[in-house]
């Protein structure tokens, strides 16, 4: 082979091999964390509602994301137990009065309840831990029906017309996460916890 031909073929190498190093870099990942399953029920049953790193951080990422107010994650403890007494259920703000609000909501559902590129359903809800969604009468469960959306009724109101817009979840999207993602402990909390 001619020397112009083989510092040509050199020079090829070289570049295909830097471009390659670019493209993966010194702190890119080999291969995405597994998927977990869908998260098990588990309610509240005990009385610690310090908010958790991972209820945090999915609240604010809802409310930077889609806009929305940030209604909280604990709540005071009462004679009923709940996953916000516990610190891991977030209240995202909406209005489903108002089209805004049912849009955002609308996306947020979209989003997180996505099939991901390898075929995962649910690919978002699932990386975060999310139990079940209650937004506007509506609540989608993972652990008995695969996010399907179902109606929904508080035990508290005898009829959907003598319930309370807060608890028909009118006025605020309800997330409640497993205690691995209240904690921040599943994928998608990696890297965005301080």
């Amino acid at each position: 082979m001619p020397p112009t031909a083989l510092r040509r073929l050199a020079l090829l190498l070289g570049a295909l091999l830097t471009a390659s190093l670019l493209a993966v870099g010194p702190g890119a990942p080999a291969q995405a964390a597994p998927i977990e399953d869908y998260a098990s029920y588990v309610g509240g049953t005990t009385c610690k509602p310090k908010p958790k790193p991972g209820a945090v951080a999915l609240g604010r990422w809802m409310v930077d994301t889609f806009g929305g107010g940030f209604g909280g994650v604990g709540r005071a403890c009462s004679a009923s137990t709940s996953e916000h007494e516990e610190g891991r259920a977030f209240d995202w703000t909406l209005d489903a009065a108002t089209k805004a609000d049912r849009q955002r909501a609308s996306r947020f559902l979209r989003r997180v309840l996505a099939t991901d590129d390898a075929g995962n359903e649910h690919a978002l809800a699932r990386r975060m831990g999310i139990m079940y969604i209650i937004w506007n009468d509506r609540i989608w469960r993972s652990y008995s029906d695969e996010f399907t959306p179902g109606r929904y009724l508080s035990s508290s109101c005898p009829s959907r017309k003598r319930c309370s817009k807060t608890l028909r979840h009118r006025d605020h999207v309800h997330v409640s996460l497993s205690r691995a993602g209240g904690r921040g402990a599943t994928s998608w909390y990696d890297g965005r916890l301080d």
